[in-house]
């Protein structure tokens, strides 16, 4: 298993858990068909280039493509030295074959409707779908895995799900534990109330939505909980504000549009872009340890690494605040001065 030492980029270790990332991760869901087809070419085109890049830390899950993605993820990542990447997946919805036709678009995936997802926290639930997505990425072994999106099903993944995982990261099968979801109330009761190792918060701490800054963000920090932050281009609105642009998966309401809008014209104002901030503002808090950036394309891979190495000038920020677009207590990115 692999070790910060083996990292070309050691950005920051998972809690007390020793498993690394890099600053920067590849989320999976793009090539999992993410509204849109991908080829199988184009997807391993998009890891090779997120390795290139110097991305060390790959997500992925069921969920995504109904397992095409891991299985795109796992082939791409075939032919790297295992040691030398981190790879997380998700438990709680198993994949059931069905065979009724039609495809997958009001999940948001576009692919064949093969499977069916059915929701199963239980202790078994857990180690099944484990075990099937690691026949599906065709790896002996995962190194984070998350509860993912146990928003009606809170109190069985507290009492089933997360004791099963705890006890397979005792038995040394998985390295970290964490939850993943789209709100940070549940997350901060797992921060609280278990020795989760990560919380993947997604679309939750971005320029349009600071909802983690006050409960779950301080909350990991005080009890050494690493936070890796998803959606930080809210699915696609801070990527490219315009009209239909999609934000949390839907298509973006009037008033964020234009608040959107509005930040790009001040980025631009000031020699950056919209996309760089994105990226630079949720990486500035000290409890997160990595960025998570959705891509289908190597294109996307690549100017998403471009972005994130670009320093935002310290008078975007300034300007931000000035104009009440941020919170005065988010923490900035180092190259503003104190």
């Amino acid at each position: 298993m692999p070790d910060s030492q083996d990292f070309d980029v050691p950005a920051a270790v998972l809690g007390r858990s020793g498993v690394p990332v890099s600053a920067l991760s590849f989320g999976a869901a793009g090539i999992g068909n993410l509204y849109t087809e991908v080829t199988d070419e184009q997807a391993h085109e998009a890891v090779t280039a997120a390795w290139t890049s110097g991305i060390r830390y790959f997500d992925t899950a069921p969920h995504y493509g109904l397992g095409l993605s891991e299985r795109r993820l796992g082939a791409a990542l075939r032919a790297l030295p295992r040691a030398r990447y981190t790879v997380s997946t998700k438990v709680g919805r198993l994949l059931e074959p069905v065979d009724t036709g039609g495809d997958d678009l009001a999940d948001g995936f576009a692919v064949p409707a093969t499977h069916r997802r059915v929701w199963d926290f239980s202790a078994d639930g857990v180690r099944r779908s484990l075990d099937a997505s690691l026949e599906r990425l065709g790896l002996d072994h995962v190194d984070v895995v998350y509860l993912h999106d146990p928003d009606d099903h809170g109190e069985q993944a507290l009492r089933e799900a997360f004791p099963a995982l705890a006890e397979l990261r005792s038995q040394g099968v998985v390295r970290a534990i964490g939850v993943g979801m789209n709100q940070t109330r549940m997350p901060e009761r797992f921060v609280r109330e278990t020795d989760v190792d990560v919380v993947l918060c997604a679309g939750r701490y971005t320029l349009l939505d600071q909802d983690a800054l006050t409960g779950l963000l301080p909350a990991a920090r005080a009890r050494g909980v690493s936070v890796v932050v998803g959606g930080a281009f809210n699915s696609g609105l801070l990527a490219d504000p315009r009209p239909g642009a999609t934000y949390d998966y839907t298509v973006a309401p009037s008033a964020l549009l234009d608040r959107a809008l509005r930040l790009r014209e001040i980025a631009g104002r000031h020699g950056t872009t919209l996309r760089a901030a994105a990226l630079a503002f949720p990486a500035a808090h000290p409890a997160v340890a990595s960025v998570l950036a959705g891509a289908r394309t190597a294109a996307e891979v690549r100017d998403c690494a471009e972005q994130f190495a670009t320093d935002v000038p310290p008078d975007f920020w300034r300007e931000l605040r000035a104009e009440g677009l941020l919170p005065a207590d988010a923490p900035l990115p180092a190259q503003e001065p104190s």
